[in-house]
């Protein structure tokens, strides 16, 4: 890939919808955050962190996700993590993000859903003045544990909801469909919440559907075996729903065997709705530019199908209206010149 084609990618003006914050934190930080908060860690240094980093599965990933998330304890660790992924993020064109967060994967520690949340929020308006990158919340519930505990984390976050943009659903997708959710995605629906949900990354289309049809959600994150369903795939067509789609996961984790036969041009040849996101940047070897050329590389991506994956990608957004068309109009005016 050409440095010009890297500079394409880094310019776009782009949106990122699917990145866990927790899965932001790079080995240096988690030991930074260790020593500052008096924490030993299972791993003798930074390489030990990294070599760890060989998943066959999603399960695998999890066990060391949260293992590692256990360094974060006060507000400052959550400022600390989210201010490193925002540098990042601008650095990659990154002009709005909609970053996931686990509340229980904390609150479960005896961490404060405050500190948690206050910790973000103080990033968020860090990043806005320092990068003008706007952002929002999306609060996951984790889909291994019960509904009742989802229902008892949306409580928590009351006092917060007028920040927070949404509620997801995330964690260990098999054996986990999303009517287990039904109850609390239709309350916090009614709390006036958008809904995302992973659905189609390692369960069947089946999921995908129930998502749509249980769920109701505005945004399926990931979404590739719909693809095996022609119907479903008519469908998302159809609603114009967006696919956050993560090509760097999606090989970390054995969704695809090599991204060489990873479906994203697949997607925007079938007129879906994808977006290029980077999940869990820390464990799956790149940020959300790192996907934009490493599946570019991998497919043979044009400038036109990298400039609808950004596109997408504002458009996908729970931006207001104006925000939108403001940075489509900056994107225009970038690919006309480049």
């Amino acid at each position: 890939m050409g440095v010009d084609l890297d500079a394409f990618i880094t310019g776009l003006p782009k949106a990122e919808l699917h990145l866990h914050i927790e899965g932001s934190l790079e080995p240096e930080l988690m030991f930074a955050l260790a020593g500052r908060n008096g924490l030993s860690l299972p791993y003798a240094d930074v390489e030990a962190v990294r070599a760890a980093y060989a998943f066959s599965n999603l399960q695998d990933f999890l066990d060391i996700y949260y293992a590692g998330a256990a360094v974060l304890l006060t507000r400052q660790d959550f400022h600390d993590l989210a201010m490193a992924y925002f540098d990042r993020a601008v650095a990659d064109g990154v002009v709005h993000a909609e970053i996931m967060f686990d509340p229980q994967t904390h609150t479960a520690r005896g961490v404060p859903f405050a500190f948690v949340i206050e910790g973000l929020l103080s990033a968020m308006a860090e990043a806005q003045e320092r990068h003008g990158i706007t952002s929002a919340l999306i609060m996951s519930f984790l889909r291994h544990l019960s509904e009742e505990e989802a229902f008892a984390t949306l409580a928590e976050a009351e006092s917060w909801l007028d920040r927070i943009a949404a509620v997801g659903l995330d964690s260990s997708e098999v054996g986990h469909p999303p009517e287990k959710f039904a109850r609390v995605f239709a309350a916090a629906a009614a709390k006036g919440l958008k809904r995302v949900a992973h659905a189609g990354e390692e369960g069947p289309p089946a999921y995908v559907h129930a998502a749509l049809d249980v769920l109701h959600v505005d945004r399926i994150d990931h979404g590739n075996r719909a693809l095996e369903d022609a119907d479903l795939v008519e469908r998302l067509v159809g609603e114009g729903m967006t696919l956050t789609v993560c090509p760097l996961s999606n090989l970390k984790l054995c969704v695809v065997d090599t991204l060489d036969h990873h479906p994203i041009d697949r997607m925007l040849a079938l007129g879906l709705h994808a977006t290029v996101n980077s999940d869990d940047p820390a464990y799956f070897g790149g940020y959300v530019a790192d996907n934009y050329r490493a599946i570019a590389r991998a497919r043979g991506l044009s400038r036109a199908d990298l400039a609808q994956l950004a596109r997408n990608s504002l458009t996908g957004s729970f931006l207001p209206a104006d925000a939108v068309a403001a940075h489509l109009d900056r994107l225009e005016a970038f690919v006309a010149t480049h």
